[in-house]
Parts: structure tokens; C-alpha cells; sequence
């Protein structure tokens, strides 16, 4: 029988994240728009749970599989199979089963089809869990993120918040959009955000929103990117800097929300600022000075130009693993210690563009101090024209230094940090 074309995309999809350190984000709206509608909705959630769940799964296979060397080609057939099994009540044995052997034959790894309905009919007939989920190893496995980044996490915030953190990156949330000024045709049904004015959400993206996406009547972007965004208010007649724009997500968005601001905004590499020009062509805006430059180094502007400066710096994406859980396989604490420095580099020299005066943003989508309070410090210990400013926000999201975040768990968003700054 033929392989169902959702698995089939998930499979391809699968392999790409693990062969190449794709990102499933990218592909999984150029294979979806050649699905069906149920197809889609099918692949979207097979390639996010079996991301979500990949240690867990591992786990369950090996306790069959042994110290057998398997595959990339074969574990991939047997994690869409064992998350089927596990995970999916409303998809038949049989089908999770037969699909799995038949991606393999696909794969030209024909000899592996029996090994392979071996295992998935042993994992048919388990429970969900069997481990005690009392050791940190364990709890490792069940939530399915490393062992580091769960220690790390637990350092910063205690073991039950970074476990409920761990935990929410594997529930499948409610996709966030806004709308980009365009006059709708149609009505969306969706619920208005909670947490920030002029967003909404949705259960999942039908091809209905991703056409409207496509065409720049709305842009999807989560409810706490939305959130800092706003932060970002001005006077009329003012200039804005964004300094590390790309995408342009929260760039178009203050643009929308400010016409009469004056916004300049770049990003490192050309394929980056290429996309950002277009992304926010595609919303209707085209005042935007798009620029390319490595803010690392030094930026292309004379000091003190702009009254506020916009800094949404390269991160880690601790944050955001609920929407992109390869994240967290594709992380170490090298990266981490590495990016700090980063940004602390790009503070600095995005300081010197703001004028008397004027305002620092600093944001990222990570969940790590050393990437957010930390840079702050260190930025602030260093230069004493700027100090703290109070944020005008829910009081919910600031913290007792003063700082703003959110998180996974509690907001049910991606997790982010936000600083913003006055210069005397």
C-alpha cells in the first residue's frame, strides 16, 4: 500500500533536521503547501512531536534496539512510528507500523524492514512512561531536552520552573499573527492575544494563513515578539536603529506603528538583509533604510544619530525551543559562553549611535542570564552614560531586577528577555 504523502513529507523533513541542522520552521512551509489540508496539519504535527519528543523515543527504541548501531535512515522511520504509537490515539497500530516499514524500503534499506516491525510492535504494547522520573538523567529522557540545559536551567530558576519550562516546550501552543494594516477580504476566525494588543492566535496554519501570510495581509510572529516590539514607541519625526533586524518581524511592526519615525535597520550578512527588504516590502512598507553591516564590529553611523536604538541581538533560542525544539539538540554551553560576548560587543557599539537622551532597547529570545542580565551588567559596569529605565508593561513580566521576560511556562509564548536603557 502506499505511504501516507504526510509521513512521507515528515520522513524528508526529519532527515534534513538531523543530516543537515535544518530547521524544521523553514521546511515545513515549502512541503506543506504541497499537502492537502489534513496532510499538512498531519506532517506539521508529526515532525514538531517527534522533534519534541526525540530523546524520550530514542529511549523506548533502544531498550529494544540494544547496543545495535542504527541507521539515520531507519531511526528516523522508527521515531515517527514509536511517536505514532506512543503519542497519537487517533492513528492506528497498523498504520504507524506499516508507514514506518515502507519509508524504510523507500530509504533502500530493505533489510532493515523486519527489524524495524519488530520494534515498533514491542513498543505497540507498552505504557507511555515506565522510568520513576526521579533522577535528573531521567528526567532527562522524559522531557526530552540534555541533561546540561536542564542543570542549567535548574541553577537559574529551580528545579520545578525549569522542568514546567522543559515540559511547555513540548505541548503544541497556538499559533500567534497580527495583522499588517492591509484591509482583510475575509474574516479569520481566532482569539485576541491575552498578553499584547493586536495580536491574535490560531490552533494551527491552515493554507487559508499561510496564503494570507504570503500575500502581507498578516505576518506571523509570537505573541511575546509582538510584546517587545511594542515596547518600542517614539516620538513622531524621531529615528529609529535596529540593529540586528532580520527577519524584520519586530521591525515592520514599529514601522507600522510609528509612520512618521525615520527607521533604519540592518543585519550581518546579505542573504539577511535581503530577506528583511522583503519582508517588509511584502507588508506594504518601503521607507524603511535597509543596511548591511557586521554590528560586531563596528556600525556605519555617526555617533549619537538616532534617538533610540533597537538591539533584538543573536542568541542561542533558548526561548523559543517550543516552536524550534531542534534548538535544543543542536546547542552547547560553548555557544552560549561565545554569543555573551557577542552581544556584549554589540551593545557597546550600538551605545554610541544613541543620542543624549535617548533610549537603548536590548532584547533577546533566550532564557539564559549570561546572554541577558548578565551583558546588561557587564555593559553597564563598563559604561556610565546610561542607566536602567522602567518599562511601561504588565507588571507580570518584570522582574524583581527591574528587567522584563517571559516565559514558556507561565505565558504560554516564547521566552523572552528585555532591557531598555536612557543615556544621561
Amino acid at each position: 500500500m502506499p505511504i501516507s504523502p504526510a509521513r512521507v513529507a515528515a520522513y524528508e523533513i526529519l532527515l534534513r533536521v538531523e543530516r543537515d541542522r535544518a530547521y524544521a520552521s523553514a521546511l515545513l512551509p515549502r512541503y506543506e503547501a504541497e499537502l492537502g489540508e489534513r496532510d499538512a496539519a498531519l506532517c506539521h504535527q508529526l515532525v514538531l512531536g517527534v522533534l519534541r519528543r526525540k530523546l524520550y523515543l530514542d529511549s523506548r527504541i533502544c531498550n529494544h534496539a540494544g547496543a545495535k548501531k542504527i541507521d539515520i535512515e531507519v531511526l528516523t522511520a522508527l521515531r515517527l512510528g514509536a511517536y505514532q504509537l506512543l503519542e497519537l490515539d487517533r492513528v492506528p497500530d497498523h498504520s504507524a507500523v506499516n508507514d514506518s516499514v515502507g519509508l524504510v524500503q523507500r530509504a533502500r534499506k530493505v533489510s532493515a524492514k523486519g527489524f524495524v516491525n519488530a520494534i515498533l510492535r514491542r513498543i505497540a504494547g507498552e505504557s507511555l512512561w515506565t522510568g520513576s522520573g526521579e533522577s535528573i538523567d531521567e528526567i532527562s529522557i522524559d522531557v526530552s531536552h540534555p541533561k546540561w540545559l536542564l542543570e542549567r536551567w535548574i541553577r537559574q530558576f529551580g528545579y520545578e520552573k525549569a522542568v514546567a519550562i522543559a515540559r511547555a516546550n513540548n505541548q503544541a501552543s497556538r499559533i500567534a499573527y497580527r495583522l499588517t494594516g492591509r484591509e482583510l477580504e475575509t474574516q479569520i476566525e481566532s482569539e485576541r492575544s491575552e498578553i499584547v494588543e493586536g495580536a491574535f492566535t490560531v490552533p494551527r496554519i491552515t493554507h487559508h494563513l499561510r496564503k494570507l501570510a504570503e500575500e502581507g495581509n498578516i505576518y506571523f510572529q509570537d505573541e511575546a515578539s509582538q510584546l517587545v516590539a511594542r515596547l518600542v514607541s517614539i516620538p513622531g519625526g524621531s529615528r529609529l536603529l535596529d540593529v540586528c533586524a532580520s527577519p524584520g518581524g519586530k521591525t515592520s511592526l514599529v514601522s507600522i506603528r510609528n509612520p512618521t519615525v525615520s527607521v533604519v535597520a540592518g543585519d550581518i550578512h546579505h542573504w539577511r538583509v535581503e530577506f528583511l527588504r522583503t519582508n517588509c516590502i511584502r507588508q506594504g512598507i518601503s521607507s524603511v533604510l535597509v543596511a548591511q553591516y557586521d554590528a560586531a564590529v563596528q556600525l556605519p553611523f555617526a555617533e549619537g544619530a538616532f534617538d533610540t536604538v533597537f538591539i533584538d541581538a543573536p542568541c542561542s533560542g533558548t526561548g523559543t525551543i517550543g516552536s524550534s525544539p531542534e534548538i535544543r539538540y543542536y546547542l552547547d554551553l560553548g555557544d552560549i559562553e561565545e554569543l555573551s560576548r557577542k552581544q556584549l560587543l554589540i551593545l557597546e557599539n550600538a551605545s554610541k549611535m544613541v543620542k543624549s537622551g535617548g533610549r537603548l532597547i536590548y532584547a533577546t529570545c533566550s532564557l539564559e542570564r549570561e546572554e541577558n542580565e548578565d551583558v546588561i551588567s557587564a555593559f553597564l559596569a563598563g559604561c556610565k552614560d546610561f542607566v536602567p529605565a522602567a518599562f511601561t508593561v504588565d507588571p507580570r513580566f518584570i522582574t524583581d531586577e527591574g528587567f522584563g521576560r517571559t516565559f514558556p511556562d507561565r505565558d504560554g509564548t516564547d521566552g523572552f528577555f528585555f532591557a531598555e536603557l536612557i543615556r544621561n
